[in-house]
């Protein structure tokens, strides 16, 4: 009984520890209206339509990516990538939405492109593969920000 007693009062008294990472994945899902699919101690997936999902990785930096079965994202793509990117940056999803369609249209010719907006780095590229066109873009901090 004495040690019940003592494992409750330890647990109880203890302050929780601090989950940086969990604490962002949490914004991000409430943020984006997102499904937690996977998730781990720095990393999570989130899944929203049956062409789109996003990615986090908490670090220094972080980084959220966003990614659309199709070579051309409806605009609803670029305001949920400003949001998640929001989150992460703190920067304006404006923004990171407006970066977002210039790194995308200029991967449209090149592959692949960067914009760097806001103190953040947005990532866009575009393939094709045997499961057809795929369009992911990603947002970063800086890591001089950090």
């Amino acid at each position: 009984m004495r040690t019940i007693l003592t494992a409750i009062l330890l647990t109880t008294a203890t302050p929780a520890l601090a989950d940086p990472c969990g604490d962002l994945i949490d914004r991000v899902a409430a943020e984006t209206r997102a499904e937690v699919g996977n998730r781990s101690l720095d990393f999570a997936n989130f899944s929203l339509a049956s062409d789109t999902s996003l990615t986090l990785a908490c670090g220094e930096p972080s980084s959220v990516g966003a990614q659309f079965r199709g070579e051309t994202p409806p605009d609803s793509y670029y305001r949920l990538f400003g949001r998640a990117g929001h989150v992460v940056t703190g920067i304006d999803a404006a923004t990171i939405e407006k970066a977002a369609h210039a790194a995308r249209d200029a991967a449209a010719r090149l592959r692949h492109s960067n914009v760097d907006a806001g103190g953040a780095r947005i990532t866009c590229s575009v393939t094709n593969s045997g499961k057809g066109p795929l369009t992911l873009c990603a947002v970063s901090e800086h890591s001089e920000k950090s």
